[in-house]
């Protein structure tokens, strides 16, 4: 992304964490989701950056940022984990407090690091996403039919890590396409930086733990907190095309978990910020 320089920060437990971080201003967070790294941001990142700083890190598990072992109950992959990590690499620029956007499983970290975090956040901004118990609590044959590598990518390992190994390019460009609404929204050098992350054998296992933490440990932290709610004001946008808008009332399930939420669908799949940036920008902007 022009303008942006590369940094690794030590969060801690050997874990370090890639980071793009550039512009001038109120320190503004942004996590990307599944399959893709901080690039995903490049179509809007250089526009918020003329007003904020910003910090687009790549999730443990991605990019070129660390990927450890899960453990057997997938903690090192919990929302709780990765969030930790990223309220570090904020601490170790600088900041204390700072808005916050993410997209897909950056979105749930985002959740998550507002009930762990509350005097970290400023604002939230969540992208194509329901909370994750609402998601699991609510599916049904078609959700599972549409999102189906929810729950392939849960199942014990290696099975899914072997499958997808096995035909890594067919697996990544599958995935994106179906996905997006937008034919061309992923140009094919975003699309082979995104490949070049994923097709290790500890990327695809660092995802396979992502999603298994996902089913599994997030699932109790979020039952533990299950009266709690986000206390910033938070934005949630989403595909019109995609199935998480045809499938939730999504303004309503985030109301059930914050106190102050605004919101709406756009005309596009599921990577808003790829398919329609300046779209996604109009909205953004005036909120934070």
């Amino acid at each position: 992304m022009p303008g942006f320089r590369l940094v690794d920060v030590e969060v801690g437990d050997g874990i370090t964490i890639r980071a793009a971080v550039g512009g001038e201003g109120p320190p503004l967070l942004l996590l990307h989701g599944h399959p893709q790294t901080h690039v995903t941001w490049r179509k809007i990142a250089p526009d918020l950056a003329r007003n904020c700083t910003v910090v687009a890190p790549d999730l443990r598990g991605y990019g070129d940022s660390s990927k450890p072992e899960g453990g057997g109950d997938h903690a090192a992959y919990s929302k709780r984990a990765m969030a930790a990590d990223q309220v570090a690499v904020m601490r170790t620029l600088g900041f204390e407090r700072f808005a916050m956007v993410g997209h897909d499983r950056g979105g749930r970290v985002g959740h998550r690091l507002a009930l762990d975090f509350p005097d970290a956040l400023t604002k939230l901004a969540v992208f194509d996403i329901a909370p994750t118990a609402t998601m699991y609590a609510r599916a049904d044959k078609a959700f599972a039919t549409r999102y189906f590598w929810w729950f392939f990518l849960i199942q014990p390992s290696p099975l899914p890590e072997r499958m997808i190994l096995g035909d890594v390019d067919y697996f990544l460009r599958e995935h994106v396409e179906r996905q997006n609404k937008i034919p061309g929204a992923t140009e094919p050098e975003a699309f082979a930086e995104y490949l070049r992350c994923y097709r290790s054998p500890e990327g695809v296992h660092a995802v396979c733990e992502d999603y298994r933490a996902a089913a599994t440990i997030d699932l109790e932290h979020d039952a533990a907190d299950a009266d709690a709610r986000v206390r910033v004001p938070l934005l949630a946008l989403w595909g019109a095309r995609g199935v998480v808008g045809q499938t939730y009332d999504v303004l309503e399930t985030w109301r059930e978990k914050a106190t102050d939420v605004r919101g709406k669908a756009l005309d596009c799949g599921h990577t808003l910020q790829e398919e329609r940036p300046e779209e996604t920008l109009a909205e953004l902007i005036p909120f934070l």
